[in-house]
């Protein structure tokens, strides 16, 4: 077997086309990490639509992650190999035809099929885009690219919710929910035009054979990881996602073996370089973006759901109580060049610090506020998390890829990219099961909560005794079984039935009953098992940003004066 032919030389562009083509790179970036979390507000409106269960649309806003991370590395192999440029085009064609099918989707299961097809598409061209700016932009010059490519990562990890809350209040042209995957598509078109004119082709090493055996098994065993957490909670956790997870585990183990059986034989191409992991700030890297994913979508989540469900928040009004975090991962990001230059590496340690702060914030601030909380008294925790956001997203990227050889960069991308996404659906599963969890046993203390007030109001509507005792018992039954349910927005059997018992009572019966339990005892004590189980489940968050705090300080050190291989400067 012949060994691999080298790397032709790549073009260096120069002048106003070089930053063009970061522009049309980095759209495409902030478009496909924004369908990460643009779903999250969407929701109910999806649910109400296609008239679908709720763990069908998670597998909407999750599905797109598996698929995502499960090409990410392969993606990455083919465009060393085939044409950054070439994958790239590949994947923006397919992910604006798969953002139409969305967008158009008549039933639920078609919207889950275009979501895995976007998924796959995204991650066939997501890891251009870093092997990309690393071939075109020289050493003085990378830095600022690979400051703008980490702002980028983080605007549309965390602007989702906002720019989905305001385009679904917006309802152009009546699409309602539909707008979020018709926005790509405007995006997408501009990005191929531009993609085709100013962005050259370059490659890792030419001509080298895909690892077949390699991109099977790791995509096998990325899939058998996230599905069932992704899924798992909705069906129950039957027997069969346990298989699967304990499968994983040695899927993975198979193809970290296969890859150093084939890297030790002469002229062979693993799919993966594990010289890549001999490098502290690459391995350890990799540990610090699998723990930081694994709280900010996760936060988005179940925070939004709480605003949303328990609250009652609209779609627009829950993005907007995001806003602040949104605006503070601009500033810091676009800061955190300063910062860098004089604190080096510890800007990662100061990031994921002000995270756990930010975190801690929102906790005491839905304590203090209990169920009266307004979304306003949030924003000063939020705008800390999202400052925090900031100064670790922009530059963990360059941090991480820093020194390695050219032909390794889309190799290194599609680890990084796909660590950093099986982070995130880890992170949702995670807090999905300990937030729904809590929400279930806290639902015993929220009726307890709110009895009282509720029973002293149906007194004082003149409801009979034993009537008052049989409104108090099915409204215990029905918050409970809510509160249990796998969709927290549907209605149990046992809540339609006092419902109907109620609708058969006396006319003042039902009418203390409409205005005592579902007009104020229901919404009350919703609110206050949501943020109960909030305060709770945000412990989360505060353990997977204190761990990355930690995993920085094992980051090789990066001082002022080698501020130049440190993106973000």
């Amino acid at each position: 077997m012949t060994g691999p032919s080298p790397a032709p030389e790549n073009p260096r562009l120069t002048g106003r086309r070089r930053w063009l083509a970061l522009v049309v790179v980095l759209s495409a970036v902030f478009m496909q990490l924004l369908d990460t979390t643009i779903v999250t507000v969407a929701i109910p409106s999806i649910q109400a639509d296609l008239r679908t269960s709720f763990g069908l649309v998670q597998l909407v806003l999750a599905g797109y992650s598996l698929t995502f991370a499960c090409t990410l590395i392969t993606g990455g192999r083919l465009g060393d190999s085939y044409g950054r440029r070439r994958l790239f085009l590949i994947g923006m064609v397919g992910f604006v035809v798969s953002s139409a099918l969305c967008g158009a989707a008549p039933n639920g299961i078609t919207l889950v099929v275009a979501r895995l097809v976007q998924g796959m598409c995204s991650g066939l061209m997501f890891p251009q885009v870093l092997a990309i700016i690393t071939s075109l932009f020289d050493e003085e010059s990378r830095p600022r690219a690979l400051g703008a490519y980490g702002a980028s990562i983080g605007l549309a990890t965390i602007s989702g919710p906002v720019l989905g809350g305001a385009l679904i209040a917006a309802n152009v042209l009546g699409t309602d929910w539909r707008s979020i995957f018709y926005l790509n598509l405007p995006i997408g078109v501009l990005a191929l035009a531009g993609a085709v004119r100013v962005v050259p082709e370059t490659y890792g090493d030419r001509g080298r054979r895909l690892d077949l055996a390699g991109a099977l098994l790791v995509t096998a065993g990325l899939f058998l990881l996230v599905l069932p957490l992704v899924v798992g909670r909705d069906q129950g956790w039957p027997t069969w996602t346990w298989v699967l997870l304990a499968l994983s585990g040695p899927v993975l183990a198979l193809f970290v073996v296969q890859q150093y059986r084939l890297g030790r034989q002469e002229g062979a191409d693993p799919l993966v370089r594990l010289r890549l992991f001999r490098q502290r700030s690459f391995s350890v890297g990799l540990a610090v973006s699998l723990a930081f994913f694994a709280g900010i979508p996760s936060f988005f989540f179940i925070f939004i759901l709480t605003l949303q469900v328990g609250f009652g928040y609209s779609a627009v009004k829950a993005g907007a109580v995001t806003l602040g975090f949104a605006v503070l991962v601009a500033i810091a990001s676009a800061r955190s060049g300063a910062v860098v230059r004089r604190i080096g590496t510890r800007t990662l340690s100061f990031g994921t610090g002000l995270l756990v702060l930010g975190m801690s914030g929102v906790i005491l601030t839905l304590h203090a506020a209990g169920t009266g909380l307004q979304g306003y008294q949030l924003l000063p925790s939020l705008a800390v998390g999202g400052a925090g956001a900031g100064l670790f997203l922009a530059p963990v990227t360059g941090v991480i890829i820093a020194g390695l050889p050219q032909r390794d960069a889309g190799s290194a991308s599609g680890v990084l990219a796909a660590t950093q996404q099986v982070g995130a659906a880890l992170g949702i599963a995670v807090a999905g099961v300990l937030f729904f969890g809590l929400l279930g046993r806290g639902a015993g203390g929220a009726v307890t909560a709110v009895t009282p007030a509720l029973q002293q109001q149906l007194t004082s509507a003149h409801v009979p005794a034993g009537q008052r005792h049989e409104v108090l018992a099915g409204f215990t039954t029905c918050f409970s079984d809510r509160a249990h349910a796998t969709d927290p927005s549907a209605t149990p059997a046992s809540c339609a039935s006092m419902a109907s018992h109620a609708a058969a009572a006396p006319a003042p019966v039902r009418s203390a009953v409409s205005r005592s339990v579902l007009g104020e005892a229901l919404p009350q004590a919703r609110r206050d098992d949501f943020s109960r189980s909030l305060q709770q489940a945000l412990g989360w968050q505060i353990g997977v940003f204190a761990l990355s705090f930690l995993l920085v300080l094992a980051l090789p050190r990066v001082r002022g004066t080698d501020i130049a291989t440190v993106p973000g400067a």
